[in-house]
């Protein structure tokens, strides 16, 4: 597939390949500016991953230290991972919301290890059996952390408001918060009008947040220092509809490919995500962890093929449908039961 694709008015989406991920690409979105180049995420921290991104700059007639400003949309390593780089090479600033801000410095600031206690406490706590246990507490024992990615993710110089047009010379880009998926995920609206005519109200940079394919993954907000009971999956599905009222004529998402009709496609997630929760429902007939939950849900794959660390993450988005229901009233948990049991109500 092209490498580079021309959006019209300004705007390009260069392919940045994601190593080892299904996935396939981060979709990282330049546009221009009066004071030059401004990127929309920036790509996996991996030396292929720089020299595609770079050489998608080339085919634009740019360099690395061109770019003026690096906008992300939340700071997950295939967004944010090459930010950093861009901006050792350019001097551009670093925009993120300040929820994501806050990950990154607490990510850079613990002790690796930490994190491993906090995912083993919290596997364990959700009814992860001895032997998916073990391998977390060997890395621990080991030291084996240093290597994962977003432990040297750059600090972003920059907060993005809410509400607020980012300061873009010549361009009206305006960020909608969209909690969710991570808590600082932002949407960026466009609010010029469509170099194609498209009907509608500009366009949409969606991140991860608006996928013409997939639902992106909502988990559990992950602070080990925070007893704060939050409710991810209701800050995804209320965010969904805020940006289904947008009107946008056109959605530039961070995978697979842009895409018409924001409204119909929040539609069709929200069905989804109502879909899941009754047949969660229908499971809950009998108390189950979190684990086992997430053992009798529908996956891509049967869960005996699931790779561990999906594993991982699979269990942290059962977790999130869970609370939701709890929140809803429609479960709770069973008294006396450790690690604790939920059933519907």
């Amino acid at each position: 597939m092209t490498q580079v694709t021309e959006h019209g008015g300004g705007v390009w989406s260069l392919r940045v390949p994601i190593p080892d991920n299904p996935l396939g690409h981060t979709l990282v979105h330049v546009l221009d500016t009066d004071r030059g180049p401004v990127l929309v995420d920036t790509g996996w921290d991996d030396p292929d991953s720089w020299s595609e991104l770079t050489a998608g700059l080339g085919a634009l007639g740019l360099g690395p230290g061109d770019i003026h400003g690096v906008v992300i949309t939340h700071h997950h390593p295939d967004h944010h991972g090459l930010s950093g780089r861009v901006r050792e090479e350019s001097g551009a600033w670093i925009a993120m919301h300040a929820a994501d801000t806050a990950v990154v410095r607490r990510t850079r600031e613990s002790d690796p290890g930490t994190w491993l206690d906090y995912l083993a406490r919290k596997l364990a706590a959700a009814g992860a059996p001895e032997d998916h246990l073990a391998p977390l507490r060997a890395a621990r024992s080991g030291g084996r952390m240093r290597t994962l990615p977003g432990l040297g993710a750059a600090l972003p110089d920059r907060d993005i408001v809410p509400g607020e047009l980012l300061a873009l010379a010549g361009r009206r880009l305006r960020a909608v918060w969209t909690p969710g998926h991570t808590p600082g995920h932002v949407c960026l609206h466009l609010e010029e009008k469509h170099p194609g005519g498209l009907p509608g109200h500009g366009r949409l940079f969606s991140g991860d947040h608006l996928l013409p394919g997939i639902s992106p993954h909502i988990g559990l907000y992950e602070d080990p220092d925070d007893a704060t009971v939050t409710d991810p999956l209701g800050d995804y599905l209320d965010s969904l509809e805020r940006i289904g009222r947008l009107g946008v004529a056109e959605v530039l998402p961070a995978h697979q490919h842009a895409f018409p009709d924001a409204a119909g496609r929040v539609r069709e997630l929200l069905d989804h995500h109502e879909e899941r929760l009754s047949g969660l429902l229908a499971l809950l007939t009998v108390p189950l962890t979190p684990w086992q939950l997430a053992e009798r849900m529908e996956w891509n794959r049967p869960w005996d093929r699931i790779p561990y660390g999906s594993r991982n993450i699979a269990v942290s988005e059962a977790e999130a449908h869970i609370r939701r229901l709890v929140k809803l009233g429609r479960a709770e948990a069973l008294t006396g039961t450790e690690p604790v049991a939920y059933v519907a109500v």
